[in-house]
């Protein structure tokens, strides 16, 4: 039994957005005064508080969407960067269609310092007629409108509100987003709309994985994550950077539940147009974070670029296991190597080996959204690497990895000075997270350290997701603290510090030293040019 579904619905700049990030308590959609700054249906899953504490809590899926009429508000046809909003529209529209459709509850928001405009009572009309032709399935009862008067920020803002009641669905809810002036009020009257959870739905309402799908502008990301859902999730244009927020989308494969987040595609920070793309490209970067795995995906057509670079290196920086999901592979047929022979899987991998060296560990899947191919390849792999990356080694096994390890090749160490490690221990999963001490840290160099770490990719159950690495050297107690300790002190006069900082940058590198991978037949394939664009610095 799928969560209740609450759509918010409203003409542009009556605070949808904001409305949704005060239920959710966290920034979920962008907050910009630009129309047109929430093209896509943006969900999440609030858990509503009780009015009594004896109360269980309910959950419900909520649905912010783009403003009606979008290119005709405040008179302006152009959205920050310069694009036609009037081509954006209708894929705006159908997406507000779809949020209508599925919803059980609708919140109809409205602007109570404005007053009910025309485009307000548009509004209404339209969700008059879908109620009516019962858009939600045969049998199924009309959703609940609800109007809420957005921007009561005082007492004195009330009276103002109750115009709300002229469109037609009863008295309006009051609320202040922006001052949370009557918020309590507010969810209280959610809470009593929406019918106690389901256990079985509470339990599954919360992904087995979450997967951020990543890439700079026109890689092919709603494309993917549509093909992935199954329906149009996400609004797809030849315009760069239609997706602005960062949209989670569920979706099911071989009965697991899956979350995929869908970011807006990267380009230099230099060319960022203005405040909306700047905090769309943080929260594509904080996408990676709160993510599982990511799908880096990369567009066969063109070259690699320097923002690709960047990205991968942001990936990998933060311990990800990454898949990195080559994308509109059907359009490379008829495209030739420097030999002359038709690109193969082979020659692209090698490609991307030389311009992506740092991911070397990350498997690759081809891909056609179009096709649908390599759709359930590329979340197999995905769910491999975070299977990889929970997995936990006994300490005496890791020793025993270990010593194997320096038995072949131990540390180089100054002339009298014999590096040793003095305890190894893996301390967190997700990544894994390994800790070294060591009398000497200075004898571990970083040629040293990426040594150790493919050797314990080739030894340990996580072959393909990143290990983080912290060496600490033993600290010995201070003298005064030896004395003023008599015996046990002296027992102990060689202590092992037990804290670390996670926070701590560790040197990670990819690939085997000894093994140099063979790129000298190919270079960039022949026809991939270059975005002006996204050009390397």
């Amino acid at each position: 039994m799928p969560l209740p579904r609450l759509a918010i619905v409203g003409r542009p700049n009556v605070g949808k957005s904001s409305l949704m990030n005060m239920l959710a308590g966290a920034k979920v959609s962008i907050v910009d005064p630009t129309p047109g700054v929430t093209r896509d249906r943006v969900t999440t899953i609030v858990e509503l508080t009780p009015p009594e504490p004896d109360q269980p809590t309910r959950l419900v899926e909520i649905t912010d969407t783009g403003g009606y009429g979008v290119y005709t508000a405040e008179g302006g046809r152009f959205d920050d960067a310069g694009e036609d909003l009037a081509r954006l529209t209708g894929d705006i529209e159908r997406q507000i269609a779809a949020a209508v459709q599925r919803a059980d509850f609708i919140l109809f928001v409205i602007d109570a310092q404005d007053g009910v405009t025309a485009l307000d009572q548009t509004v209404a009309q339209l969700l008059r007629r879908s109620a009516a032709r019962g858009p939600r399935g045969e049998g199924a009862a009309p959703a609940v409108i609800r109007v809420v008067a957005n921007k009561v920020d005082a007492l004195s803002w009330e009276p103002f509100a109750m115009d709300g009641a002229s469109l037609g669905f009863g008295e309006p809810l009051m609320v202040s987003a922006k001052v949370n002036y009557r918020r309590r009020q507010f969810v209280e009257a959610l809470y009593e709309m929406i019918a106690d959870t389901d256990p079985k739905a509470r339990a599954e309402a919360f992904p087995e994985m979450k997967i951020a799908i990543v890439g700079r502008r026109n890689a092919g990301k709603s494309s993917f994550v549509n093909a992935l859902a199954g329906e149009e999730r996400c609004i797809v244009s030849e315009i760069a950077g239609t997706t602005r927020d960062a949209l989670d989308v569920r979706f099911e494969m071989d009965g697991k539940s899956f979350v995929a987040i869908d970011t807006a595609g990267l380009r230099k920070r230099t060319r960022l147009a203005d405040s909306v793309e700047y905090f769309a490209y943080h929260r594509a970067l904080s996408a990676i974070d709160r993510s599982d795995v990511c799908l880096m995906l990369i567009d066969s057509t063109r070259a690699v670029t320097a923002v690709d670079k960047r990205l991968g290196a942001h990936v990998r920086d933060h311990h990800k296991p990454c898949v990195i999901v080559v994308t509109k592979w059907d359009l490379t047929e008829g495209r030739t190597n420097r030999k002359g022979q038709p690109i193969s899987t082979d020659d692209y991998a090698q490609y991307l080996g030389k311009e992506l060296p740092g991911m070397a560990l990350c498997p690759i899947v081809f891909t056609s959204a179009t096709r649908r191919e390599g759709l359930h390849e590329a979340v197999a792999l995905a769910h491999e690497l975070h299977h990889q990356s929970l997995q936990r080694v006994p300490t005496a096994k890791l020793n025993e990895v270990l010593k194997g390890i320096m038995n072949k090749r131990g540390p180089g160490g100054a002339l009298g000075v014999k590096a040793k490690v003095l305890y190894v221990a893996q301390v967190a999963v997700g990544p894994p997270t390994i800790v070294m001490v060591v009398n000497k840290r200075d004898a571990f160099t970083a040629q040293y350290e990426k040594y150790l770490l493919n050797r314990l990719h080739e030894e340990l159950p996580f072959p393909e997701v990143p290990i983080r690495l912290l060496l600490r050297e033993r600290q010995r107690a201070p003298v005064e603290e030896m004395k003023a300790g008599g015996r046990q002190a002296a027992h102990d006069d060689a202590r092992l510090v037990p804290a670390f900082d996670p926070r701590e940058v560790v040197r990670y590198t990819e690939g085997d030293p000894d093994e140099a991978m063979d790129t000298s037949l190919i270079e960039s394939p022949e026809g991939f040019e270059e975005d002006d664009d996204e050009g390397d610095e």
